[in-house]
């Protein structure tokens, strides 16, 4: 059944994506702009330059020539130097559907009843209507005036100069694909309209995030279809009458046999791609200067007309205070005149990005492929092969998606499909962690009542090394129980012993995991670990001692424990380490010399009158702390001696002044003494105790010694003595 559902699940999962893909197209639509302007950041498009420039009413023009609007005799001198100039066609990004103010017509009703003399009237009425003047401009000018189109309803439409023939197949009509709808328009004054020679919708096509992405070619108005302003200024520049739509369907542009809406707009020579709504992709390049002409450069005497010939002439507003401001890609402030600007380069150079007809498809089967696919080997594979299948599928979606974008300007969707790979991968990872973890929690059941924890935990991620044997490694083994147990024992029943204990191991055990160690086991009142198995630890020695002292410190803070006394023994060196036992019954321990030698050392350590002592090769290892060579001992079975060390503390008793004094005296105190040199020792060790080390008490050992020496005085060594103590029982 489980191996069922690790392909049922994830094959639910995809066929939820696909459903998704296909129910809400315009939300995905959404979220894989945000990838597509990413590209445009990363690779924007190279600004060329082209035959088409801005009369920018800039803030600069408007401080010169006054507030906007301006009189629009000032705007048929504008068209008409620019047409004296050569220019191509002169397109208004704005629409003038009101009477102009300034005309005189419109100002005599203002002035006051006998303000003005009736010949002054007179000759005022004689004043040709601004409105006319700019229309009569406007006629011999190639012009092309724009409309805005609003969900309101209104009763005037725009003045429509051309037509539209489709190139499609059976009833799929272009107008039925353009959206949205509007139901009304804000048109310029009728005598304007009508000496223009083209008239195009200035909209935008805003995304749901507010940034321009995509300008339309066509609007539709009720059930009629209405040319962009870039559209009809390209229309004009090139003396066509009429645009031609193609559809998919018409010359076999098809997405995998399903019928897409618009696929192109041709006006006159030019072929414009577009979306299935009839939308252009704008390739943005970000702000650029050379666009910009001030407006109130064109109408000063000395203007340079001549740089305008055969130029396509845009007349908008940068001007902040006229808040004809969009967001593009590229650009958070970028005037509405610069994208129109932008959309007729593109037309220029035929420079687009497209997203064909076909991507849709093409995605949904690369999407359904890819799915089935991993649904197929995701289950077979491991986490980590899992993780690296998911990696390669999200970046061949991506790596191609960019290399169309590069090489093509194609905008092909990698985030679906990555999302799609991600929820496959994740499932398929879920369910694969499900079916190990129910193995490793048998594993756990099992053996956990047996094994120790760190056995466990290792059998667990590895069941194959659930077998005899081991391994020599460099380890550290702490043994510690504690003084006097059997007194303290006698005051309490059974379960108060019970209770006192496991309160006693419970933050001893908590410490020593703390600081990285392995429990190998509990004896009584005696507690063993080590370290550097069975996780590798390099600072296995310094982790062994900040747990001894960190013990030690615990007893000393913790009510209840303060009159707790405790034996610590530390020693480092070889072992074999590993699962030893029988067949039926084994163990993860440690066994050799080294482990031996820490248990000698704890049992030591009451002689001393010490909570810690450490062996030699563990204070080679680490010079953290503050350690006190007391004594060279020979353990039996073995000829060779070892050197023994109280672990009083850490870095900072060890650079008290007052430490290093005593352990200079105490150090010259044990070369007399392995020499014989009775006296010199006694003076040495009388020196040590005039020296008091705050909460450090060596007084039981500062008088072992006394009494070695004084023994030896009464009676001394052998002649062959070399200072060694024979450690002949715990």
């Amino acid at each position: 059944m489980r191996k069922a559902l690790s392909y049922i699940i994830p094959s639910l999962i995809l066929f939820g994506v696909l459903a998704l893909q296909y129910s809400f197209p315009s939300q995905i639509e959404s979220f894989r702009a945000k990838v597509f302007d990413v590209f445009q950041m990363i690779k924007p498009r190279v600004y060329q330059d082209t035959p088409v420039r801005i009369i920018d009413i800039d803030d600069e023009s408007l401080e010169k020539i006054g507030q906007w609007p301006w009189p629009r005799t000032i705007l048929a001198k504008l068209v008409s130097r620019l047409a004296t100039s050569g220019a191509t066609v002169i397109s208004f990004d704005g629409v003038f559907p009101e009477s102009d103010r300034t005309s005189p017509q419109n100002m005599l009703p203002i002035w006051a009843e006998g303000a003005t003399s009736e010949l002054l009237r007179a000759q005022l009425e004689m004043i040709p209507d601004h409105d006319t003047a700019f229309a009569e401009a406007i006629s011999q000018a190639p012009v092309v005036l724009a409309f805005g189109l609003t969900n309101e309803p209104h009763k005037k439409l725009p003045a429509l100069k051309t037509g539209f023939l489709e190139h499609g197949a059976g009833k799929d009509r272009a107008v039925d694909h353009v959206w949205p709808i509007f139901k009304g328009a804000v048109v310029s004054l009728p005598i304007l309209e009508k000496a223009a020679r083209g008239n195009g919708c200035f909209n935008m096509g805003l995304e749901w995030d507010q940034i321009v992405r995509r300008v339309p070619a066509l609007f539709r108005l009720d059930d009629t279809l209405y040319p962009a302003l870039v559209l009809e200024t390209m229309r004009i520049f090139q003396g066509a009458s009429a645009y031609k739509i193609t559809m998919a369907g018409a010359t076999g542009e098809t997405s995998f046999g399903e019928k897409t809406g618009i696929v192109g707009i041709k006006a006159g020579l030019l072929e414009i791609p577009t979306d299935a709504l009839g939308r252009i992709w704008l390739y943005d390049t970000g702000y650029k200067r050379e666009r910009f002409i001030p407006a109130w450069k064109i109408l000063a005497a000395s203007a340079p007309l001549a740089e305008l010939k055969e130029k396509i002439l845009f007349i908008g507003s940068s001007a902040m205070a006229l808040k004809d401001l969009r967001a593009t890609p590229l650009n958070p402030l970028s005037s509405g005149v610069e994208v129109q600007t932008q959309i007729v380069e593109q037309m220029f150079l035929g420079d687009f990005l497209e997203r064909p007809d076909w991507a849709a498809g093409l995605e949904f089967t690369y999407l359904t492929l890819l799915g089935i696919l991993l649904i197929l080997i995701l289950p077979m594979a491991g986490a980590i092969r899992c993780a690296v299948i998911a990696f390669l599928a999200i970046a061949s979606a991506f790596g191609f998606s960019w290399y169309a974008f590069v090489h093509w300007h194609f905008l092909i969707d990698p985030v679906f499909p990555s999302f799609a790979v991600f929820l496959i991968y994740l499932a398929s990872s879920f369910l694969n962690f499900l079916g190990t973890e129910r193995e490793r929690g048998h594993i756990r059941g099992a053996f956990g009542r047996y094994l120790s924890p760190a056995l466990v935990e290792k059998l667990a991620k590895n069941p194959k090394q659930l077998k005899l044997g081991g391994e020599m490694r460099p380890m550290t083994f702490l043994f510690m129980d504690i003084r006097n147990f059997t007194g303290i024992a006698e005051k309490f029943t059974p379960e108060e012993l019970t209770q006192f204990m496991n309160g006693f191991l419970t933050p001893m055990t908590d410490i020593i995991l703390q600081f990285g160690g392995t429990i190998d086991k509990y004896m009584g009142d005696c507690i063993m670990a080590f370290w550097n198995a069975p996780f590798e630890d390099e600072g296995h020695a310094l982790h062994a001692c900040q747990s001894a002292l960190a013990m030690q410190q615990f007893l000393r803070a913790t009510p209840g424990f303060e009159e707790i006394r405790v034996g610590i023994g530390i020693n480092s060196g070889n072992a074999c380490v590993g699962n030893m036992g029988s067949e039926q019954r084994f163990d993860y321990t440690a066994l050799g010399d080294a482990v031996n030698l820490a248990s000698r050392i704890e049992g030591l350590s009451k002689n001393y009158g010490t909570a810690t002592l450490v062996g030699q090769n563990t204070v080679e290892a680490t010079q953290e702390f503050a350690t006190l060579e007391i004594d060279l001992i020979r353990v039996k079975g073995k000829t060779k001696p070892v050197k023994i060390f109280a672990l009083l503390g850490d870095t900072e008793l060890k650079n008290q002044p007052l430490f290093r004094e005593v352990r200079g005296h105490f150090e010259t105190m044990l070369a007399a003494y392995r020499n014989q040199r009775w006296e010199e020792a006694e003076k040495s060790l009388e020196n040590c105790r005039r020296i008091t080390l705050p909460n450090i008490d060596l007084g039981v050992l500062y008088e072992l010694y006394v009494s070695r020496i004084l023994s030896y005085k009464i009676n001394p060594p052998v002649p062959q003595w070399d200072g060694v103590t024979i450690a002949d029982s715990k």
